[in-house]
């Protein structure tokens, strides 16, 4: 992997004699407590002049990225003292986090590893009580029926559908918008209808969640692993 100086743009280069394209990604890189973009580029083997052409056709739609992540860092909490819930922080003393405040006060060692293991151990607890109730709300709604339904932390998804008909949700889902959250459910219900990501699934899904493209979009700009 070569540096290129585009300007003032630090771009991360990578030569595949095998690709067909060129691509370019940009995604947010952590450094210290700061998220930063990071843009990377790919191309098969091709000139300078090819690379610099690209990146000044593209060069304003990077810039655009970079400002959008830059201005939208995750949401970060004060351990012990905050909770973040459905995409907004708030103290830990409100009533919805009163299991979280008592899974605290048990822990022996007040190591950064024990609090952690709280807060997600509340997120499951918390992930049972609420979701649950949407995805009956949601799977009536849609006439559909599922076999059962699991939680569990996860580092590359908000949800899957097995064959066998279960339903697994992220417990991370708790963490972001509630509106992004009935979404996956929806997402999720639909591949008891379709176990792929066609055309006539995502028109499934637009019957129950019309701004879904839109949810979508917003949804992959989220790094779960920045939680």
């Amino acid at each position: 992997m070569n540096e290129i100086i585009f300007k003032d743009l630090k771009i991360d280069y990578i030569c595949k004699q095998n690709l067909k394209n060129s691509y370019i990604s940009i995604k947010q890189h952590r450094e210290d407590d700061f998220y930063r973009a990071k843009v990377t580029l790919k191309t098969p083997k091709v000139s300078n002049k090819f690379i610099v052409d690209l990146l000044t056709q593209k060069e304003l739609w990077i810039r655009k990225q970079i400002l959008h992540m830059e201005l939208n860092q995750p949401k970060k909490v004060n351990l012990e003292d905050e909770i973040l819930l459905f995409g907004e922080i708030y103290s830990i003393d409100i009533e919805d986090a009163k299991e979280l405040r008592e899974l605290l006060q048990k822990i022996k060692k007040n190591t950064k590893e024990n609090i952690l293991r709280c807060y997600d151990d509340f997120y499951k607890i918390y992930s049972k009580k609420y979701l649950i109730i949407r995805v009956k709300y949601f799977s009536q709604i849609m006439n559909l029926e599922y076999q059962d339904i699991k939680f569990r932390k996860m580092k590359s998804r908000w949800g899957s559908c097995g064959s066998n008909r279960t339903i697994t949700l992220n417990t991370q889902l708790m963490k972001i918008k509630k509106e992004f959250i009935d979404y996956v459910i929806v997402h999720e219900l639909a591949h008891l209808v379709h176990m792929n990501h066609s055309k006539s699934f995502h028109s499934f899904v637009e019957k129950y969640f019309l701004n879904s493209k839109q949810i979508r979009k917003e949804l992959k700009k989220i790094n779960i692993t920045d939680f």
